[in-house]
């Protein structure tokens, strides 16, 4: 029996006519991928291929179970053509969303369609015990799909922090093995594993189904505890040199002592970030200030980004305060990202994005302040489409992508 046409992707003995061969497959699939089902006749004008080429490779895809021919399309005259499209339970992906306390697990078909999501409770912390604990989690999310191994082409999983997506790497968690973070995982679940940097990742679900209107450059910032961003740039994922570039928490903005997770004094993180809201809510009521959240009688130290959160969606007088404070500095910070990038729009993500306009337009005000009006005019201002959901669709994205060789 011949290789299957994955096996053939990731085979370095292909060569020739079969190269080749593979490679149009791939960019089929890929397309499939992207518009669904359509006619050889489109087919072979977008990859500029003849009809004959094109019916031979989409015959082998379908002895292979990967694609499926759907029927006759309705035509205004003449002989109707049929269309093909991917089988949806040929192949699926995992994504698996890595958060301080807790991870969102998702399952996608072939199709791009999300299946399944789970939500477990996870402490995210450097040591072997929580690594043990993640692969667990992920062992019993995919014990439970009742779905072959052999059909799951990949498991993505998203990590805060500085991630070399490349070689497997996280140098922020779980980073105290010389083997990389990916083979460490695969070794306990026993499938294919690619690493990302969560914010990346979102920004990646977020640019492909996040339903915005298409744009070639794009910021998305992910603000959660922490401060990160993926950034779009000619309609492809910027990494830079060491595939770091994001680390917009990091600028260091401010003038005061306050020492950053980093390590570092001054940073933008300091005081605009979920982190800071927490410690500054904290400050606040420390200094008898009032608050919905004292009458839940939650001590000072035990309220967490979460309670805050709800409060200002409960019209707490201080969290949309201490919000609107965060938003004016973030604003001035993304003031700069305009003057450098000059983007087609920003997209608000992570779950400080949740306040809504308590948030934006705190920003929108700050960004109309700071940045250059020439520069700022065609920068749109969004909140996520795709919220809590956004880091497991990009994970499953990515994994589908990187499998296919399209990344």
């Amino acid at each position: 029996m011949g290789k299957s046409f994955f096996e053939e992707l990731s085979s370095k003995e292909v060569t020739g006519v079969a190269y080749k061969n593979v490679n149009l497959k791939k960019l089929i699939i890929s397309y499939f991928a992207d518009n669904g089902n359509t006619t050889i006749a489109d087919v072979c004008k977008e990859l500029n291929l003849s009809i004959p080429k094109v019916n031979n490779l989409i015959g082998d895809l379908i002895s292979e179970g990967l694609v499926q021919d759907y029927g006759k399309v309705d035509s205004s005259g003449g002989r109707r053509p049929s269309i093909y499209g991917l089988v949806a339970d040929s192949a699926f992906f995992i994504g698996v969303d890595v958060k301080q306390s807790h991870i969102n697990m998702g399952l996608a078909d072939f199709k791009n369609t999300i299946l399944k999501v789970a939500k477990s409770p996870y402490t995210l912390a450097n040591n072997r015990e929580s690594l043990d604990n993640l692969c667990f989690l992920i062992n019993e999310f995919v014990n439970g799909l009742g779905i072959s191994k052999e059909k799951i082409l990949g498991v993505g999983v998203n990590l805060s922090g500085r991630i070399n997506h490349s070689t497997g790497y996280s140098y922020s968690f779980f980073y105290f093995d010389e083997q990389p973070l990916t083979v460490l995982i695969e070794n306990q679940i026993g499938i294919p594993v690619f690493l990302e940097n969560d914010s990346r990742a979102m920004a990646y679900g977020e640019f492909n189904q996040g339903g915005l209107s298409k744009t070639n450059d794009a910021l998305f910032l992910n603000l959660d505890y922490g401060i990160g961003m993926g950034i779009l740039l000619n309609g492809e994922l910027f990494y830079g040199k060491s595939g770091y570039a994001g680390e917009f928490g990091h600028m260091p903005v401010f003038e005061n002592e306050i020492i950053c997770h980093c390590g570092k004094k001054g940073c933008l993180e300091t005081e605009a970030s979920g982190w800071a809201l927490v410690r500054m809510f904290r400050e606040k009521i420390k200094a008898s200030s009032s608050t919905l959240i004292t009458k839940q009688k939650i001590k000072p130290d035990e309220i967490t980004m979460a309670d805050i959160i709800q409060a200002a969606k409960d019209d707490d007088v201080l969290a949309i305060e201490l919000i609107a404070e965060i938003g004016t500095k973030l604003g001035k910070g993304i003031a700069l990202l305009i003057n450098l990038f000059n983007p087609g729009i920003i997209i608000l993500g992570g779950r400080l994005s949740l306040t809504g306009d308590y948030l934006r337009l705190p920003i929108k005000s700050a960004m109309n302040k700071y940045s250059l009006s020439l520069v700022s005019n065609d920068t749109q201002l969004v909140i996520s489409k795709l919220g809590e959901q956004g880091g497991l669709v990009g994970a499953c994205l990515l994994v589908r992508d990187r499998v296919l060789s399209l990344i």
